[in-house]
């Protein structure tokens, strides 16, 4: 399975290779128009379709969509914003062999139960403006009657973020090789309605060439590492992973890092706890042990015997909970760390002194704005934004939000595209936090973990469906885990996909 993202300037490289191989425009714009053709015909019985055509080569598959559907039955006509005069290169040939009506966008055109916006696609880069903005503001009331070429017109390829404040809205993209960020990053995703992947005859060693460095998450990615444990294992062999708890009434959020931890296959897991919470925690645990650690003597001496730490969730921002961490990122040896929520509060904004390359931070965009302020909105996306903070730290970056974002501090980054909303609630980030360190613990490398991690939460998110809650995410991984050793572990799986009505 092919998970590469690609950005629209290796898109374009990808394109003069292919020329150089042999392989024409016309030829590219001939495939990807009926790749178009065929997933609307999959998806809608014939009916009133206006093709919105523009002057590039995205205008160009537009109008050989437009024939291919005319000549399958369909009731269809071009519009255009300029009358197709301007249509250039590859895209005036495929507009001088349409034998169809071709009408003004914004003329008393019929009235159309499909569009299919083949305007600009990843071409653009400037606002709509005139009739297209019109159009898009339109149509993005009803984006199940609009299918677009590449990605919805407005919409940059890079970012996912529209260009201004009109851009089309779809309840099908087709795109061409390899997906682009605005399929996997919000507010792009969530744009581009159900996505499809058509292959118009580029073969993968060209898209090779380009040395990508960004993937769609999948099991693909890091399935060959997860530690399954061998037939001899036994719990000292599957890793010990210890959780730093927070104060008294703020114990909540370790046990449920802790037990998404034990359940992802942790052989021990230890939930390190202040005097003041012990009975609090010893009332509510079993498999998973219980610790006192007071003061940074003790936090650093149990940290030493672990294989990853997790620290952050609750854990408290005053000037002693500092002190602790810094006693455990001063202590550990070979084990790595996993910093969440207060303890990259703690940090920011972050040095880079204290952190290695197998540790992982996992922000939220609060704590990330406080960590590393300003590099958010300086960034041209959360993608660059999660890959400068990654190599800021030193460290794996896991920017979370409904498109996480997995780093690595070489600059190697996943896109997360697993789970639902209803991962919108209290402690389910407590709980991925201990997935990624129960995986670290059996010895995956952290940027894998990570994935790993993500991916899986966001798989049992959508097995669980409405109504969950955080307790629930570590008793359902069971199942998940069994799924992922299955021929296809993604069966079932939304994929955040929106599926078009016909």
């Amino acid at each position: 399975m092919s998970n590469e993202i690609i950005s629209t300037a290796q898109m374009r490289a990808i394109d003069e290779a292919a020329g150089r191989s042999g392989i024409g425009t016309r030829t590219l714009m001939e495939n990807a128009g009926r790749a178009v053709a065929d997933a609307i015909t999959e998806r809608f019985s014939p009916r009133r379709c206006a093709v919105l055509c523009g002057p590039g080569n995205n205008g160009g598959d537009g109008y050989i969509v437009a024939l291919l559907l005319k000549q399958r039955g369909w009731s269809v006509w071009v519009e255009t914003l300029s009358g197709g005069e301007q249509v250039h290169g590859a895209g005036a040939d495929a507009a001088a062999a349409w034998d169809g009506e071709t009408l003004s966008v914004g003329s008393t055109n019929p009235m159309a139960e499909l569009f299919v916006d083949a305007l600009f696609g990843t071409g653009l880069t400037r606002p709509l403006e005139g009739e297209a903005a019109r159009l898009a503001r339109a149509l993005g009331r009803a984006p199940e009657h609009v299918v677009a070429i590449d990605v919805p017109s407005g919409l940059d390829g890079d970012s996912g973020k529209p260009l201004g404040d009109a851009c089309f809205r779809a309840g099908l993209t087709v795109t061409f090789v390899r997906k682009k960020a605005a399929h996997v990053l919000y507010p792009g995703r969530g744009l581009c309605g159900e996505i499809v992947v058509a292959d118009i005859g580029v073969g993968g060693a060209i898209v090779a060439e380009q040395q990508c460095s960004t993937w769609e998450n999948h099991p693909a990615l890091w399935q060959a590492a997860f530690p399954w444990p061998a037939p001899e294992a036994h719990k000292h062999a599957r890793g010990h992973v210890m959780v730093v708890s927070g104060p008294f009434a703020r114990t909540g959020a370790a046990r449920l890092a802790a037990r998404g931890a034990l359940r992802v296959g942790a052989g021990l897991v230890t939930v390190l706890s202040p005097r003041e919470a012990m009975a609090e925690h010893a009332a509510q645990l079993n498999a998973i042990m219980l610790r006192e650690a007071e003061g940074a003597g003790a936090f650093a001496e149990a940290a030493e015997n672990a294989q990853c730490v997790l620290i952050g969730p609750a854990f408290g921002v005053t000037p002693d909970r500092r002190a602790l961490l810094d006693a455990g990122l001063r202590a550990r040896n070979r084990c790595a760390m996993v910093l969440d929520a207060d303890a990259i509060t703690l940090l920011a904004p972050l040095a880079q002194r204290a952190l290695k390359a197998d540790d992982v931070l996992t922000p939220h965009v609060g704590e990330f704005n406080r960590a590393f302020p300003k590099l958010l909105e300086q960034s041209a996306s959360r993608l660059e934004a999660a890959r400068a903070a990654a190599a800021h730290a030193g460290a794996v970056m896991v920017l979370k939000g409904p498109d996480t974002v997995i780093v690595h501090p070489d600059g190697r980054a996943i896109v997360n595209t697993s789970g639902t909303p209803f991962l919108a609630t209290a402690g389910a980030g407590d709980v991925l936090a201990g997935i990624i360190a129960g995986l670290i613990g059996q010895g995956m490398a952290s940027f894998e973990a990570a994935a790993a991690a993500a991916w899986l939460h966001g798989r049992v998110a959508e097995m669980l469906g409405a109504g969950l809650i955080a307790e629930d995410i570590p008793e359902k991984l069971p199942a998940a885990l069994d799924a992922l050793r299955s021929p296809d572990p993604t069966e079932g799986a939304s994929g955040g996909s929106r599926p078009v009505s016909t």
